[in-house]
């Protein structure tokens, strides 16, 4: 069995391949921290393909993956063939088509997740989430955040555990970076990663499971 791949603060991971699959660049790392095999794919093409054709090159492979991806998010279908509600690609990954893919394989099996809006709260209330958030992410159970301007949502970033030192670490698929955020900074909206400052929405962990009603493969893409 291929050893669990894991991210930390000060490491390098693959970078987002066009400029609007920050989001897809994000899930698909996700995955790759819960699917060893995946990962191995991913990073050296050994192994068995997802569901798409080989690439000579990590960024190749990645890259056909994130395509798969923003497929699911922004399409009629999302994965296991459940409705969802269609969003332009061009716009980048719709929080609900990110949700449903965190639920379909990018996450610890079984976890259930929720969004929340983040632009209207307050420093007590961004305060209290961040403490949230510190209790919820866990290995295997990721946290998306949405980060942009005073206006609008811009960037999308993949929200790690704290490694107990009470900073969540962050996986910035821009610079294929991870970094620590503060809650300092996630409170006073400098969050400062790729540009952007600004909390806008969370898509993370209930801390329950949900009912699998269904079971499907976890690369499989409706037609």
């Amino acid at each position: 069995m291929p050893t669990a791949y894991r991210l930390h603060s000060g490491d390098q991971a693959p970078k987002q391949q066009s400029q609007v699959t920050c989001g897809s660049a994000c899930l698909t790392v996700a995955r790759m921290l819960v699917d060893p095999l995946f990962a191995r794919w991913v990073l050296t093409g050994e192994g068995p393909r997802p569901g798409v054709s080989d690439g000579p090159t990590l960024a190749l492979r990645f890259a056909a993956y994130e395509r798969i991806v923003h497929t699911r998010t922004n399409g009629l279908y999302a994965g296991g063939g459940r409705l969802n509600l269609p969003w332009p690609r061009f716009f980048g990954t719709p929080p609900w088509g990110a949700k449903k893919e965190l639920e379909f394989g990018a996450a610890r099996r079984g976890t259930a997740y929720d969004i929340e809006v983040l632009r209207h709260l307050d420093t007590d209330g961004l305060g209290e989430h961040f403490d949230r958030l510190l209790r919820l992410v866990s290995d295997g159970e990721p946290g998306l955040l949405y980060v942009g301007d005073a206006k609008l949502p811009r960037h999308v970033l993949l929200i790690l555990p704290d490694r107990g030192d009470g900073n969540l670490e962050i996986y910035d698929p821009y610079a294929g970076s991870v970094t620590e955020l503060t809650r300092a900074a996630f409170v006073a909206r400098r969050i400062a990663i790729a540009g952007w400052d600004v909390p806008w929405f969370c898509v993370q962990p209930t801390g329950q499971l949900r009912e699998r009603v269904f079971d499907w493969p976890a690369d499989a893409v409706p037609a």
